[in-house]
């Protein structure tokens, strides 16, 4: 006789995060870095649209205003920082979600005044599955 399978719903943890079906802004001056998110979050089935610039992420924004559910921006950049560039997106695109990311901690961010330490945050480096669990919490949960 089969044992019947764990249904998640019933409370049981899943292995793997959920991905999703949302268009997410990723901006991240390392081309490196932004390769390596765009593969991931493209590989959970998530449309990225992905700049190397805040101006450039100013742009697609612009264009994208109605299909754009997440910005994913590194907080450290040249010419603009991610919380500027994030307030900005927001002007364009009410109700859009925000994570930022940066290989400072966040209580450091936090203490030279870039961000509150209650946003949405993931330190660099991590891991594809840390960074898939961040998307999909900031999504559901802003």
């Amino acid at each position: 006789m089969d044992t019947p399978k764990p249904d998640n719903a019933a409370g049981f943890a899943r292995t793997r995060p959920l991905g999703g079906t949302e268009t997410i802004l990723l901006v991240e001056d390392e081309v490196q870095i932004l390769r390596m998110c765009r593969r991931v979050l493209e590989g959970e089935g998530y449309t990225v649209i992905a700049a190397g610039t805040p101006q450039k992420a100013l742009e697609l924004a612009e264009e994208k205003r109605g299909a754009l559910h997440l910005v994913v921006t590194d907080v450290v950049m040249p010419a603009m920082n991610g919380r500027e560039l994030a307030t900005r997106i927001k002007a364009l695109v009410p109700g859009v979600k925000t994570l930022f990311m940066s290989g400072y901690t966040a209580n450091v961010i936090a203490g030279r005044g870039v961000l509150s330490e209650d946003l949405n945050f993931i330190q660099k480096p991590f891991s594809s599955t840390e960074l898939a669990s961040k998307i999909r919490e900031a999504l559901d949960n802003g």
